[in-house]
């Protein structure tokens, strides 16, 4: 694990969580430093903690469980149906101290509310939220957000809650599913829904530029002015130059999935040379293919473009050899390693064991465990000529074409693409940002609205 020391707000936070029993919502811009106060948090604290997430990608960055697995919930809309809990369940459910569930502006008002009857259900105390357990989220609603229902599950969610973002779940918002665990059998008695203690992140560590920072932030509010588009525009409209030994590589972010894959696909043709292929091992049940963190087959060639996948697990001089998101380029792949360069300099890399947790209880030491259910060993390395917006998540680049197509589709993605980079030197368009690109969801406007009324 890479050891990083915590800024003074971090800090700061992270007490606020190891001291106390509130119910924390950890929030801030790109770069703020979420995951690096998440990491520390699993790895210091004193308290029994859980850490889930919405899918099965983020749960593997977060060495942690699914949140339907942990909570054993069916999928699709869970709305008002009673819980059916095994033994197992209720001991672990019982057993936890804290809460923390990552990626939760994907989490929808009706998993969260899943989540607090389910605490309460197990643990007997079913007028207490959460059934006495501390939840502690991570999360940027300008980013991510929860995939919107459909039909009948549209028009239940809009007759019971006022979006389906988490936060507009009846736990926070007044109205609780207690009692039998029915929705339709709701206290009425105008009770306060659980207080959260929203704390936003506001020291950016990925970008040093306060013109820049000051920009990124007018796209994640949806107040670009004109000034601000034209400035874009104008430093994004640049050819990009050819990736030069000793230049950071130029990554571009696209919205699809097709356009990735095709200039990955074409880049990769291009290459001179045999295109060799490393086929990963799956040990246990780790799932679906959609939740592997790396390619099942891995198709290279010395001079492809590639990102890595995970951190360098070794300290070399001042730190890692490469970090989760470094771009480099293939030299040579012998011997069961894939050499690559980065920033002038060649390492040899090793297949990665990416493990797939599941929480359990030890009643010998009554304490919660974390056991490995399941491996996948492969190379952690993508080609990286081209990746989405969505996978870009949490990664850094210093120089990215922006591709946004025929119009960025969900609200956040332009702000997405662009807080990636660490300056603006390093931006550059296919096409000018049009007005319709930069999208932000009017519910996250008002949360974020009344959160910041509430704290002034």
């Amino acid at each position: 694990m890479t050891v990083r020391t915590l800024s003074a707000e971090q800090e700061a936070l992270f007490r606020l969580i190891e001291d106390t029993r509130e119910h924390v919502f950890v929030t801030g811009r790109a770069g703020t430093g979420k995951s690096t106060l998440l990491q520390h948090l699993a790895w210091n604290t004193s308290k029994q903690i859980v850490v889930c997430a919405p899918t099965g990608v983020a749960a593997l960055n977060v060495e942690g469980q699914t949140i339907h697995s942990l909570f054993r919930l069916p999928i699709g809309l869970i709305a008002g149906t009673e819980l059916d809990q095994s033994d197992a369940t209720r001991k672990i459910l019982n057993a936890i101290d804290t809460l923390v569930i990552d990626e939760i502006s994907m989490v929808s008002a009706d998993l969260m509310d899943a989540i607090d009857r389910a605490l309460r259900q197990a643990r007997g105390r079913r007028r207490e939220p959460f059934g006495g357990v501390q939840v502690v989220m991570f999360g940027d609603p300008y980013q991510l957000a929860p995939v919107p229902p459909r039909g009948d599950e549209r028009r239940y969610v809009d007759d019971h809650y006022r979006s389906f973002w988490f936060f507009d779940a009846r736990v926070w918002t007044g109205a609780s599913a207690e009692g039998d665990g029915m929705l339709d059998q709701i206290l009425t008695t105008g009770e306060f829904g659980a207080p959260l203690n929203v704390s936003e992140l506001r020291d950016i560590h990925r970008q040093s530029d306060p013109a820049f920072k000051a920009m990124l932030n007018a796209v994640r509010h949806g107040r670009v002015t004109a000034d601000i588009a034209q400035v874009l525009n104008e430093t994004g409209a640049r050819r990009p130059p050819a990736n030069v030994e000793g230049e950071p590589p130029i990554i571009t972010l696209a919205t699809r999935n097709d356009r990735v894959n095709a200039i990955n696909r074409g880049h990769l043709e291009d290459l001179a040379g045999r295109e060799q292929t490393a086929t990963a091992e799956v040990n246990g049940d780790f799932g679906r293919g959609d939740v592997y963190p790396a390619d099942v087959e891995l198709k290279l060639k010395v001079g492809a473009q590639v990102m890595f996948l995970r951190n360098d697990t070794q300290q070399y001089g001042d730190g890692p050899r490469w970090v989760n998101g470094t771009i480099g380029t293939v030299t040579r792949i012998a011997g069961g390693t894939v050499r690559v360069d980065v920033n002038g300099e060649e390492h040899d890399v090793e297949p990665a064991v990416w493990e797939r947790f599941r929480y359990a209880y030890d009643p010998g030491s009554k304490k919660l465990t974390r056991d490995i259910v399941a491996e996948f060993t492969q190379f952690p390395l993508r080609l990286a000529w081209a990746v989405t917006i969505h996978k870009s998540q949490g990664k850094t680049y210093d120089r990215a074409v922006i591709d946004l197509g025929s119009g960025a589709f969900a609200p956040g993605q332009t702000y997405v693409a662009l807080s990636r980079l660490t300056s603006l030197e390093g931006l550059y368009l296919t096409r000018p940002l049009r007005p319709s690109d930069i999208r932000v969801d009017p519910d996250v406007q008002r949360f974020m609205q009344r959160v910041r009324q509430t704290a002034s």
